[in-house]
């Protein structure tokens, strides 16, 4: 199990913080939801969570539906890191422990002769409005995640060992990337804007600039602290911790009970696939040494399904629900279907008329 001291810090991390050390556990990539307005304050924090807690390099593209492929590619490459200003203490959220509220790729588009061979791939890509990008980019973004290199015209540049893609949308629920690059996706958090910012609320109180601190041009090395909070050491060894996780045979017929449920429940048209059952496997192993377990538990297994279907899930249109083929009234039907979301789909299958929990 881990040393009380990385628990410690584990447990003293933010919501966004966790969602991010968790993904890079897992290596594997997520989507992170939130409002419309607070979407910039975001993208600062993310910024800033890469440098200072994980001491890794990071990127941000804007994406839009005039995004290219180039764009893309010029994006996500940066130059050496250097070091920055120490970090500072971060107020906590623990939306991910026990106690908190609950493909076939495209042709590869060659960078231009202009993109330098000093750049490499950052560790941390933040993808601001990754929806809004045209269908060619996003299956660019799903080879670079799958194969961890992308092809220049003069060299292929791959993904440092530590690599996360983060999927920064605003608003809505259910899938809003691409089919095969949504499934890829490992977890999906909502982070209210409410929860606050913790790293961007450090620097105001440093009486700093935020311009300053955070806002670079892409010409600009970007700021990588040399005493990460969280560091790569401490990342292996819950990842080597993860992978000796022991999940019994009663937790294991529990998570499939719950897969099962979603599959047949009425207002799911799809989302529960194959990919998916890997990822909630693998969650819940990544979140037992985060509570000092070297077991899963079944509410540890309710936890990974919150935020491995949470993007996943699709509802039905009316017409499509199956009652309708024994002659359902369509408008009852639309009645029924109203207002329910991915969310209401996940908490009815984990509440008393879903899959039992094993005692």
């Amino acid at each position: 199990m881990a040393d009380a001291t990385l628990l410690d810090k584990v447990h003293d991390l933010s919501d966004l913080e966790l969602a991010a050390l968790i993904c890079l556990v897992a290596q594997e990539h997520c989507i992170i939801d939130t409002e419309p307005d607070a979407l910039d304050d975001l993208v600062q924090e993310l910024e800033l969570v890469a440098s200072k807690v994980f001491g890794v390099t990071h990127a941000v593209i804007d994406c839009s539906e005039h995004t290219s492929l180039d764009d893309f590619a010029h994006a996500i490459l940066s130059v050496e890191a250097i070091p920055t200003r120490s970090n500072s203490p971060v107020r906590t959220r623990q939306d991910y422990f026990l106690h908190s509220p609950a493909f076939g790729s495209m042709s590869r588009s060659p960078v231009t002769d202009s993109f330098g061979d000093n750049k490499t791939i950052a560790n941390v890509i933040i993808a601001k409005n990754l929806d809004e990008a045209p269908r060619q980019v996003q299956i660019q973004a799903l080879e670079l995640m799958r194969t961890k290199r992308i092809y220049t015209r003069t060299s292929v540049q791959n993904a440092p060992k530590r690599f996360l893609f983060i999927a920064l949308l605003a608003g809505g629920e259910g899938p809003r990337l691409t089919k095969h690059l949504n499934d890829y996706m490992f977890i999906s958090h909502f982070h209210d804007p409410e929860d606050g910012f913790p790293n961007l609320e450090d620097i105001y109180d440093d009486g700093s600039s935020i311009s300053s601190v955070v806002k670079k041009s892409p010409s600009q090395e970007p700021d990588v602290t040399s005493d990460a909070r969280i560091s790569a050491a401490d990342i292996e060894h819950l990842t080597e911790l993860s992978h000796h996780t022991t999940v019994c045979v009663e937790v294991k017929q529990y998570q499939q009970n719950i897969i099962s449920f979603l599959r047949l429940h009425r207002a799911v048209a799809g989302g529960i696939s194959a990919p998916a059952t890997k990822h909630f496997d693998k969650l819940a192993r990544c979140l037992a040494p985060l509570h000092d377990l070297s077991y899963a538990t079944p509410s540890l297994v309710s936890l990974a399904a919150r935020k491995i279907y949470l993007h996943r899930v699709q509802i039905v249109k009316p017409e499509k629900e199956r009652s309708m083929q024994w002659g359902s009234d369509l408008d009852a039907v639309a009645t029924l279907l109203e207002g329910i979301g991915a969310e209401d789909v996940i908490e009815d299958v984990l509440g008393t008329a879903g899959a039992e929990t094993p005692l």
